[in-house]
């Protein structure tokens, strides 16, 4: 139980990698804030969780690209649990357009998600998390290997790995850890309606293709007392698929 007394703050944790890695973490014994848009989704989430073994889960509307609502957010798990031990941003947005066609308001859409949600969760860690707390930021091989149609998500997820970095070191002496992995092809709706998987212009191997458990274990792993020596690191999970020539 490496999370027993624990409390967790998942984004985006209604569904998919999210709801994987809240399970994860809920049944090692932690107790769980599903962070979401919907109320309705977030509290059948987190009933999901209860049922995956966490001693207590509970949804929370909040949309991470504002920041006052992810301090409300942050502000709620403290009223109901008194602490906060782990936050997994995993929220993210992806739209598909040339970058001739996108406005700065599209970009800006998709940085205020990804990047910026990442941030106001750490700043918020930053102030109230005591040590031996950590951060999993959930970044994409598209920050390192991209396509066509998706610049603004691959911008966002590179920008990540880089913020990443900054937290880790100012991080350090809190005595709290941050670090991020890069999943590959995972069986979630976002691979599947990718204009780019449907046309056969991004060809998947279906052996390349992992399972939202898969990249939930690798989040456990490094938001856990196991990972303790790990910190500004960036993992790639992508089943080898960037390792092929």
């Amino acid at each position: 139980m490496r999370f027993k007394d624990k409390v967790a703050i998942v984004t985006g944790a209604a569904s998919g990698i999210g709801l994987a890695t809240a399970k994860r973490l809920g049944s090692e014994g932690a107790r769980v804030v599903i962070a979401d848009l919907d109320q309705s989704k977030s509290d059948d989430a987190a009933e999901q969780v209860k049922s995956a073994g966490a001693p207590e889960a509970i949804g929370v509307v909040c949309d991470v690209s504002d920041e006052k609502a992810v301090d409300a957010a942050v502000t709620q798990t403290f009223e109901k649990f008194g602490r906060l031990d782990v936050v997994v941003n995993n929220a993210g947005l992806m739209i598909f357009k040339p970058i001739a066609e996108q406005t700065g308001d599209d970009f800006l859409k998709i940085l205020n998600v990804d990047l910026l949600g990442a941030f106001y969760f750490t700043k918020e860690a930053f102030q109230k998390m005591k040590p031996g707390g950590a951060i999993v930021n959930v970044s994409s091989i598209h920050a390192v290997e991209t396509e066509p149609m998706v610049s603004s998500y691959a911008a966002a997820k590179a920008a990540l790995l880089s913020l990443t970095r900054s937290s880790a070191l100012e991080g350090k002496p809190l005595g709290i850890r941050i670090n991020a992995i890069l999943p590959g092809a995972v069986d979630t709706p976002m691979l599947w309606n990718n204009p780019n998987v449907k046309s056969g212009e991004e060809k998947i191997n279906k052996s390349d293709v992992g399972t939202p458990d898969d990249i939930a274990a690798v989040i456990a792993y490094l938001a856990s007392d196991d990972a303790k020596f790990v910190q500004g690191a960036a993992l790639r999970v992508d089943g080898g698929r960037l390792s092929r020539l």
